[in-house]
């Protein structure tokens, strides 16, 4: 295994540089600095962290004779976007310019004026089986998932693969994102309180999260609540699953699920955990297929008011394509599709399962599937 993995989005970036500006997002560690420094080695590269650097982009003395210009968390420029574009309009490509950063460029800041036309956006996602299936081919499915389930898919701790040191990285990896991200983002003043939200929702994952609950939890306004969530979000710490309500005469209309990027973070059972592996798998692929391809894909739960509840919906141009069931190792086909079947005829019906000795399908359609095959080979 070589020191560095040719990650998934190397192609279609590489392509796009030609022609816009790339801005690359994700979540802290994804490996988003690696990849720009592995897409050429004629590059010139700033971090907006260091002081150095900073002189260097408000002259605009960069190297003008290299391939790729690597503007490293250039959003915490004020007006980044209005600097950006001045840069493009006047000078163009080459040399070509990827920014990227550890939270939501499009929401990072107020930003002045919009690169509306001249970039492409890619969202760098931790590893999932899929990448590793297709990086590291694997005798192994099974285990590459345990591992995944044990250490997430964060390229640095899954590499190293122990539970010592995922303890140690996951520790420091959250207290950057908190005491140092955070800060840069909000002015945020209950870190502590925070720290604690973050705990609760550790232990909620697979489940609709109520504001006011966790308002009351937490002895804050069902407004602040909110707005932590959309801050936490923003990090790459969470991600929301809404619920789809179309067609559904009984459907909920509210509570949201959220999941971690880093399944290493869940706090339940093996079938939670499992859950959120497939979740992260799903939204990787989603936003792949719409960063690379602009595809228009959506990622729904499902749940009527009898509490009959598909744990994925994926759905294209909000029509469901695939309803997913996971279980760690139930291989009867779940009657929570039942009521769905004959909504959404057109949509495939699965059921994932960590532990299954045969594959099968049934006359209905609903396929029972290997959880690590499946999503090994997963594509839209």
């Amino acid at each position: 295994m070589g020191a560095y993995l040719k990650r998934y989005l190397e192609k279609y970036i590489s392509e796009d540089l030609q022609k816009k500006i790339v801005l690359l997002t994700g979540p802290r560690q994804t490996g988003k600095t690696t990849l720009s420094k592995m897409l050429t080695a004629d590059f010139d590269y700033f971090n907006y962290d260091s002081a150095e650097d900073r002189l260097s982009l408000l002259e605009k003395s960069w190297d003008r004779s290299r391939e790729v210009l690597i503007f490293d968390e250039l959003h915490k420029l004020k007006n980044w976007k209005s600097w950006l574009k001045g840069i493009y309009d006047t000078e163009g490509v080459p040399p070509a310019i990827i920014v990227t950063g550890s939270a939501k460029l499009d929401t990072y800041r107020k930003a002045g004026d919009s690169l509306a036309g001249r970039f492409f956006q890619f969202r760098l996602h931790p590893l999932d089986l899929k990448e590793i299936n297709d990086i590291l081919k694997p005798e192994d499915l099974d285990t590459e998932m345990d591992k995944l389930l044990l250490t997430g898919g964060f390229p640095e701790p899954f590499l190293v693969g122990t539970t010592r040191f995922y303890k140690r990285w996951k520790k420091s990896h959250l207290d950057i994102i908190i005491k140092q991200d955070l800060l840069d983002l909000e002015n945020v003043q209950q870190i502590n309180t925070l720290e604690t939200l973050i705990q609760l929702l550790r232990k909620r994952v697979g489940s609709p999260v109520s504001y006011s609950s966790l308002s009351r939890d937490l002895q804050c306004s069902d407004k602040t609540i909110k707005r932590w969530m959309t801050i936490l979000e923003s990090l790459y710490v969470v991600f929301r699953v809404s619920p789809y309500h179309r067609n559904i005469a009984r459907s909920i209309l509210k509570a949201p699920k959220f999941y971690f990027y880093d399944t290493g973070q869940v706090i339940g059972d093996d079938g939670v955990k499992l859950e959120n592996l497939v979740a992260c798998s799903l939204l990787k692929e989603i936003h792949f297929r719409s960063d690379c391809y602009g595809d228009n894909k959506q990622l729904y739960y499902i749940r009527n008011k009898e509490g009959r509840e598909i744990d994925f919906c994926v759905a294209s141009n909000e029509i469901p394509e695939y309803l997913i069931e996971v279980k760690w190792n139930n291989a009867d086909p779940s009657p929570n599709f039942r009521p769905y079947q004959n909504i959404f005829r057109q949509a495939k019906t699965i059921q994932l399962v960590r532990d299954l000795q045969r594959e099968k399908t049934y006359p209905g359609g609903i396929e029972i599937r290997k959880a690590c095959q499946w999503l090994a080979n997963l594509t839209f």
